[in-house]
Formats: C-alpha cells, sequence, structure tokens
C-alpha cells in the first residue's frame, strides 16, 4: 500500500522524522508548519491521509480538522498528533472526525502502524497508481527495495549515501542544510557529523555525476547546503 500522506507538525525535527519514517514505508510527503498551509496543500494536492499536529500556528488542528471535514473530500483520513492528552482534547477531535488520535511522545514505528491501519480502513492509497519509486534528475531511489538507478543503471550506495539521496529525492530543488541531513543520516551513522554529510555528499557525486568537478544533479547551494535537481541533465 503506497499513499500521498500530508504531513502538518510545526516541529520541523518531528515533521522530518514522520517524512522520513514514510518515506520508508513507501510513502511520499508533503510537509507543512502551519494550519493555513495544510489547508491550502490539501485542497492542492487531494492527499490520501493528513497527520495532523494539534497545536499548529494560524490556524489549530481542531480548526483544520473542522474546514477538511467540510470541504470537498470529506471522508479524507486524518490521524491527530499532540502534546495534550486531556479527555476533552480527544473527545472533541474525534467528533470532528479524527479517525485516529496519538499522544506524544510516541515512536515513529507506532504512528507508522497507526496509518497503516487507517489507510487499510478507508481504502485509501490502494487501487491507485502510486508508485513507491522516488524519482528526481533521473535519480531513481526505491526504499522498498533498497536500490538506486541513475539514469537506468544500478548505483551502489552506502546506506548514508542511500538516506541523504531518499530525502533529496522526495523534495527536488528543496535546499537542505547539512543539518538536516545529518538529521536524516542519524538512524545508520550515529557517529556521523556535519563535515561527513559533505563526504557523503562528495562520493555521491561520483557514482551519479558525469563530471562530479561540475556537478549538474547534486548541487550546493553556498552559505545554505546542497540540493538535487529535478530536471534531466
Amino acid at each position: 500500500m503506497c499513499a500521498h500522506v500530508l504531513v502538518a507538525e510545526d516541529d520541523e525535527k518531528q515533521a522530518e522524522l514522520i517524512r522520513l519514517s514514510l518515506l520508508a514505508e513507501g510513502h511520499t510527503a508533503t510537509v507543512v508548519h502551519d494550519g493555513g498551509a495544510a489547508l491550502d496543500a490539501a485542497r492542492r494536492l487531494g492527499p490520501d491521509l493528513v497527520v495532523l499536529d494539534l497545536m499548529l500556528p494560524v490556524v489549530d488542528g481542531f480548526g483544520v480538522c473542522r474546514v477538511l471535514r467540510a470541504g470537498a473530500d470529506p471522508d479524507i483520513p486524518v490521524v491527530m498528533l499532540t502534546a495534550r492528552a486531556e479527555e476533552d482534547d480527544v473527545l472533541l477531535g474525534l467528533e470532528l472526525g479524527a479517525d485516529d488520535y496519538l499522544t506524544k511522545p510516541y515512536s515513529p514505528r507506532e504512528l507508522m502502524a497507526r496509518i497503516r491501519t487507517v489507510l487499510r480502513r478507508s481504502g485509501r492509497g490502494t487501487g491507485r497508481d502510486h508508485d513507491p519509486v522516488v524519482r528526481a534528475g533521473g535519480i531513481a531511489v526505491d526504499p522498498v527495495r533498497h536500490e538506486v538507478c541513475c539514469d537506468g543503471v544500478p548505483v551502489e550506495c552506502t546506506p548514508a549515501e542511500f538516506q541523504l539521496l531518499l530525502t533529496m529525492a522526495g523534495e527536488p530543488e528543496r535546499v537542505f542544510t547539512r543539518r538536516q541531513l545529518l538529521q536524516c543520516t542519524r538512524g545508520v551513522d550515529r557517529a556521523s557529523t556535519e563535515r561527513a554529510v559533505d563526504v557523503h555528499i562528495m562520493n555521491l557525486r561520483r557514482k551519479i555525476e558525469a563530471d562530479p568537478r561540475r556537478p549538474a544533479r547534486l548541487l550546493t547551494v553556498f552559505g545554505v547546503g546542497y540540493k538535487l535537481s529535478g530536471g534531466r541533465t
């Protein structure tokens, strides 16, 4: 089962952890950090499921859920996340139409299990042409088979290199800081540092660039970090 999930979470570290967990499960994800952006993304993208933090700025999770239920796709599944575990909040969330409710702190494995259950129950993410392979700029990253291809040619990657490519291919043209890229390798390279990210990038360029000294895919944004170009080379 593969689905597109909208993640509305104002804590950037938590949002990135959820996004990476979804990619590892074969899903695709869009991340936003406030309720207004969540409503806009839901209208534009028509996601299969929304992971919705309760304490969002601009419009809180209750407000977002209320608008979603009154919108063009009132049956879109919603999994609410919150640090507030009071019974009244739980009941209000469920009354507004949340399909499930998870209180912080939670484990990513538990959240992924809840998402699988809600998707299965709703029938979303099935019977569509969803493809777990993430593609950008001639790069194809398969999180299920743990394979990478560059212009159709298999590329051998270390676990950290694979995770970096999966992260950047999931959001082509987005500029990631070294700190953000370091965070995404923590599960496979706990001893890594921001300097190690530069080394991983250098090694990846040797594998996916025609001329690693003049990269056309894996680009440096000086003073910020790196991005993966979404265009063909």
